[in-house]
């Protein structure tokens, strides 16, 4: 299988990866609370959509900061099994892992701390009910911060050894 084909499936499960856990997580929530209203299929993804006004403003904030504490967490188990991942033969199978780890690592950080303050909406409107604003950028940007350095010194070495083998 070309590197092209890898690459291609890697970025395509990385994306459904990343809307499974991270719209997921804020449909369990809101299941959990009586709050589902519908799930809204959208140009670049999905969107868990919820009876916000029967929500106090605390479980608005939970609801949205649940889909990228979710991420976070399946980034941190990724990151602590990359050494029996790159054992895998299958160099699909790492590329997609490679991909997903990458997403779940960087996009809801670099989403809360930079992005959001150009394209707007989002996670960030509930989470700024509770959390002012300009203190959840820093919080998520330090957390980019981080993650770019675990995934520029853990994770990138690792898998380009794993694939010159």
């Amino acid at each position: 299988m070309s590197k092209l084909v890898r690459r291609f499936c890697g970025i395509l499960s990385a994306i459904i990866a990343y809307l499974i856990v991270h719209e997921g997580a804020h449909l369990i929530y809101a299941l959990s609370i009586d709050a589902f209203k519908q799930i809204n299929f959208l140009k670049l993804g999905i969107q868990i959509d919820v009876y916000g006004e029967q929500m106090s403003k605390t479980q608005i904030t939970i609801f949205c900061l649940v889909g990228a504490i979710a991420t976070l967490i399946i980034a941190y188990v990724l990151v602590s099994i990359t050494d029996k991942i790159c054992k895998v033969e299958s160099k699909i199978f790492k590329a997609c892992m490679y991909y997903i780890t990458s997403a779940m690592l960087l996009v809801d950080p670099l989403y809360l701390s930079i992005l959001n303050k150009f394209v707007g909406g989002g996670d960030m409107n509930g989470i700024a009910l509770l959390i002012p604003e300009s203190l959840a950028r820093i919080i998520f940007g330090i957390i980019l911060v981080i993650n770019a350095i675990v995934f520029w010194k853990l994770i990138l070495p690792k898998y380009k050894r794993s694939f010159a083998q």
